[in-house]
């Protein structure tokens, strides 16, 4: 969380278009409408906009986007995932990046490969194993390519209201997998969008950042936590050499780092207001109106 100063509480002409508005573009959009500025962006299907346009949002159809939609001098937020051309956005509205105020790319710290439990610096060179994380570097490349004042922010797993390990508890799907040695970083989604307030308020701040928590840890330990938060029993813990698995999830357990938020705690005075999995599963099950036991 960062403190703003008056004249910043007061900014009424600030603007943010957001490239695919979606569960982190959102929050960031409803904190900043809150602050008074004007906030746009795509989405995909006309009835995801007109749901947008009801909470404050100016959503547009990402294929039915013309460049004049987009405010001149605002800041641009990319979160739209790449393609095997990197990114949509680039390859669409690259051209018109000039026009930008800032460029802000949502990536992951997929990016960083496997570091055996090691922590993962805004310095370390990338490393990806994945597909998906080859396309995040290409993504990243083309938007730094454009010469105007741009920012990474590469993410680790993303958590809050409607999207957290509770889901799956409460319909008795959750597994507590346990792999030696394995921790996630995680973020909760409202620091995200303190995060990337903090940038906007911020211009001169360009490169790479972090967005995490304080408290990288093992995944049984937190879905074990939360079974503990809802007064359910945890789930049998499952040794991850012989968990049913899919392609995906098991490739997510190919890698193991701690992400560090050194840089963005100097640079940007913020500091996440969910230090910890504990403080921020407590406040996902409050604002689902479910106080914790």
């Amino acid at each position: 969380m960062t403190m703003l100063t008056d004249e910043q509480e007061n900014t009424v002409t600030q603007s943010l278009f957001g490239f695919g508005l979606g569960y982190s573009a959102q929050a960031l959009g409803r904190l900043l409408t809150a602050r008074h500025w004007s906030v746009g962006g795509t989405v995909r299907s006309p009835q995801r906009a007109e749901t947008l346009r009801t909470i404050g949002l100016k959503a547009h159809g990402f294929d039915a986007l013309d460049p004049a939609d987009i405010p001149p001098n605002c800041h641009w937020l990319i979160s739209a995932p790449p393609d095997e051309n990197g990114c949509p956005v680039f390859k669409q509205f690259g051209f018109h990046a000039s026009s930008a105020k800032t460029i802000t790319y949502l990536s992951t710290t997929g990016v960083y490969g496997d570091l055996h439990g090691g922590w993962a610096f805004e310095w370390t060179p990338v490393n990806p194993r994945s597909v998906r994380a080859e396309r995040r570097v290409l993504a990243e490349e083309q938007w730094a390519s454009t010469g105007q004042p741009f920012r990474t922010v590469r993410l680790p797993g993303i958590y809050g209201p409607g999207r957290s390990v509770f889901g799956r508890l409460r319909a008795g799907t959750a597994r507590a997998i346990v792999k030696h040695g394995q921790v996630f970083s995680r973020v909760h989604v409202d620091d995200i969008a303190s995060g990337l307030e903090a940038m906007m308020l911020r211009p001169d701040m360009t490169g790479v950042f972090h967005l995490c928590d304080d408290a990288p840890a093992p995944p049984h330990v937190v879905t074990e936590y939360a079974a503990r938060l809802l007064g359910l029993d945890a789930p049998e813990r499952v040794d991850f050499a012989t968990a049913d698995l899919s392609d995906m999830a098991r490739s997510f357990y190919a890698e193991c780092k701690r992400v560090s938020n050194a840089r963005a705690k100097s640079a940007l005075g913020w500091f996440p207001e969910y230090p910890t999995y504990k403080e921020g599963l407590s406040a996902v099950l409050a604002e689902e109106g479910h106080p914790p036991l």
